[in-house]
């Protein structure tokens, strides 16, 4: 292409000086960083918001439309879920509502099942082993059938979905040769002009963490779907290129039928006992789509790593979880006290309305405008999409800072990072005698309980999509409200300690603005109304971890970020192998497959990061070991220098990194391995979770196994 690797730092130095975008910082000709504004985002001041006066939302369980027999007698979990758009209450009471989307259940076999949409929605309850279907349903229309157009402002200029490109041209990066980009406000002339995408909306839904998942099954991001509405306009594409071939598999695996606005996919829910979440995952518009609010937690639990493996080693007997949790049927809001709490964070920015706000120019990021140096075709920089986004509000469960009433007794969080760019760094510094324990990530339980108190300070680290199941001990807390801070930066993260007390400097980060993003929810603590019943975290014995086979493959692959030609700023990141000498090669996402793991093999993973940021790598269909992470030869601004060349000796993975996961951060400067194993064939993909990174090709398909007959784009 072209281009040079884009030095991150390098261009947050020159944009700090314009004070441009989500920049905070300007730097003097000394080079001293100084604050010069706050977060930017929409009109509504998150200073200004009352904090911590709503009770946080508990999320209730998504109701069962059926239970069903599946080929051979299984029984199996039925629910029929849609995309509706909503009006919720995220703001505190008494400030405007917000237009979102919410998932929901459209059928409830339970008489009190709750039929509810919700931004998150609710949580799908599974059971190891017992397999669980889903009719996802578009259904991003209006009370008259006529489809709904986005919330946000869409980049036609992307490698993204592309519905008004017809069945020829869906999936693709349009050629608008010939074409300039207006603003909206300013476009006049739809033969010579371009503007955002204004069409009916493509969803398909993955569900993250996901084992042994049917690639039909897995949300791939061409198998994408427009809601069954009245008015599509002609010669629209209503499907991704993949959702034809993948409808074929689905009947043919589990007799299930597709139809217009709707696809049913299945989930075996053989793998171990873990916390999952559901979110959409189009092509080019998994930012867009997750931002609007679809996503959801899903629990899997039972089997031999389950939580009924946990031992109690004072006396050998089945140890005691903080519990219950809610269940299906309970009533909404509840009438019983949980004390075991999903909670997801997100980052958002809104406006006076109550709507939400997302950049509609790629201005809001770097200073970039149609007018200079204009946008594609005249130069490579698309002119919507934003390298990242960090929200100025932190929500929590569908609320902006919200509280939650604690008694003195442990309770068991599981904590997603569910925001855009934004890494968390928990902090429970404030929580004056807490005591918090990590037991489990992404995969599951971890090989041994966590001290985060005693080896952390408190802290836990959280990429993009990383989950965190943590014991969190209230006992000797005094009674009384306390904080739960986040140290991460507001600001592409790189690694390094927070600069807590102290100036910032090449090894510490500026942290979250204390008033705001700096700030997660409140635990208000009251005396326990009983004796706890849990097993102290120290006494548990988690499930032995059975490590993987040796490996057969080490594949190197190179994360790349791309400067712009026309411009002192990124056009795109991109994913791709190191070659023999070392030398990062990217691919386009519709380049053909370079990762084909065979069936059943293991192999090495190596993700050499030549940019800047700390990248959250998600590997979909199967979990992962964390191997190690070493340091590879840096150039003066700390970036990998071509070729990659390792230094030093490898260092071994966080202790909460321990037993599988689904997600790992490739920090700058390093290469990260890990160790999976290829069990079930078909079509998957890898990718940053980053999202804004996702949406412009930093993704990639892999497949396991070889080219399926009639598989779109390849011939056996």
């Amino acid at each position: 292409m072209g281009r040079r690797p884009l030095s991150r730092r390098a261009f947050i130095r020159a944009a700090g000086v314009a004070g441009a975008g989500f920049v905070l910082y300007a730097y003097t000709p000394g080079g001293t960083r100084q604050a010069v504004a706050a977060i930017p985002g929409g009109s509504l001041d998150p200073a200004a918001l009352p904090k911590f006066v709503t009770p946080l939302l508990i999320p209730p369980v998504m109701p069962r439309a059926a239970t069903i027999r599946l080929k051979g007698g299984k029984p199996a979990d039925y629910y029929e879920i849609s995309v509706k758009q909503i009006s919720q209450q995220i703001l505190p009471a008494g400030l405007p509502a917000t237009t979102v989307w919410g998932y929901g259940a459209v059928r409830s076999a339970n008489k009190k099942g709750l039929l509810i949409h919700n931004a998150p929605s609710l949580t799908i309850e599974s059971k190891w082993d017992r397999p669980v279907r889903v009719k996802w349903i578009n259904d991003l229309v209006d009370a008259d059938g006529n489809y709904l157009p986005h919330l946000l402002p869409v980049d036609p200029t992307l490698h993204w979905a592309n519905p008004s490109g017809g069945e020829s041209g869906r999936d693709t990066r349009p050629d608008l040769a010939g074409h300039t980009y207006v603003p909206v406000a300013e476009f006049t002339d739809p033969e010579t002009q371009y503007t955002s995408y204004t069409g009916p909306v493509p969803l398909v839904t993955h569900l993250h963490g996901a084992v042994g998942v049917g690639d039909e099954s897995d949300g791939y991001a061409e198998a994408w779907f427009l809601p069954a509405a009245n008015d599509v306009p002609a010669g629209y594409a209503t499907e991704g290129t993949w959702y034809d071939f993948f409808a074929g598999k689905a009947s043919t695996s589990f007799d299930a039928t597709w139809g217009p606005g709707f696809a049913v996919f299945q989930y075996p829910n053989d793998q171990r006992e873990s916390t999952l979440w559901y979110h959409d995952h189009t092509l080019g518009m998994t930012r867009l789509n997750v931002y609007a609010g679809p996503a959801g937690f899903f629990l899997v639990r039972g089997g031999p790593e389950g939580e009924k493996a946990i031992l109690d080693s004072r006396s050998g007997r089945t140890a005691v979880l903080p519990g219950p949790a809610p269940m299906e049927g309970d009533k909404f809001p509840p009438n019983k006290t949980y004390y075991e709490i999903p909670i997801a964070i997100q980052d958002r920015a809104f406006n006076e309305d109550g709507s939400l706000f997302y950049p509609d120019s790629r201005e809001f990021f770097d200073g970039a405008t149609a007018h200079d140096p204009g946008f594609i075709p005249v130069t490579d920089l698309s002119p919507i999409w934003n390298p990242e986004f960090f929200g100025n509000t932190i929500m929590v469960n569908g609320n902006t800072w919200p509280f939650q009433v604690v008694e003195q007794r442990r309770y068991r969080l599981r904590f997603l990072n569910g925001c855009q760019s934004r890494f968390l760094i928990l902090d429970f510094a404030d929580v004056v005698g807490v005591e918090v324990w990590a037991v489990g990530n992404e995969g599951g339980f971890l090989a041994a309980p966590v001290n985060l108190t005693a080896t952390n300070g408190n802290r836990l680290l959280m990429g993009l999509a990383e989950r965190a199941d943590l014991i969190v001990d209230f006992t000797n807390v005094p009674v009384g409200s306390y904080v739960l801070g986040n140290l991460g930066p507001d600001e592409p993260f790189g690694g390094g300690e927070p600069a807590v007390g102290g100036e910032s400097d090449d090894e510490h980060f500026e942290v979250a603005d204390p008033d705001t993003t700096g700030r997660v929810l409140q635990f208000r603590v009251v005396p326990a109304v009983a004796p706890d019943p849990t097993t102290p975290p120290q006494f548990l014995t988690l499930p032995p971890i059975t490590p993987l086979p040796a490996s057969t493959v080490t594949r190197p692959l190179a994360l790349i970020e791309m400067m712009s030609m026309s411009w002192d700023g990124p056009a795109e990141a991109l994913l791709g192998a190191v070659d023999g000498d070392g030398m990062p090669v990217h691919s386009m996402w519709e380049e053909p497959v370079t990762e084909n793991p065979a069936v059943g093999d293991t192999e090495i993973w190596e993700f050499h990061n030549f940019t800047a940021d700390a990248h959250p790598m998600h590997v979909h269909e199967t979990t992962f070991e964390v191997i190690d992470r070493q340091a590879l030869v840096t150039d003066e601004e700390g970036e990998t220098e071509p070729p990659s060349r390792l230094v030093g000796d490898p260092r071994p993975p966080e202790a909460w990194e321990s037993g599988f996961k689904d997600t790992v951060i490739a920090y700058p400067g390093e290469v990260t391995r890990i160790k999976a194993r290829f069990n079930h064939p078909g079509q998957f993909v890898w990718h940053c979770h980053i999202v804004e990174h996702e949406d412009n090709e930093m993704m990639r398909p892999y497949r396991i196994g070889p080219v399926q007959p009639g598989q779109p784009g390849e011939q056996v």
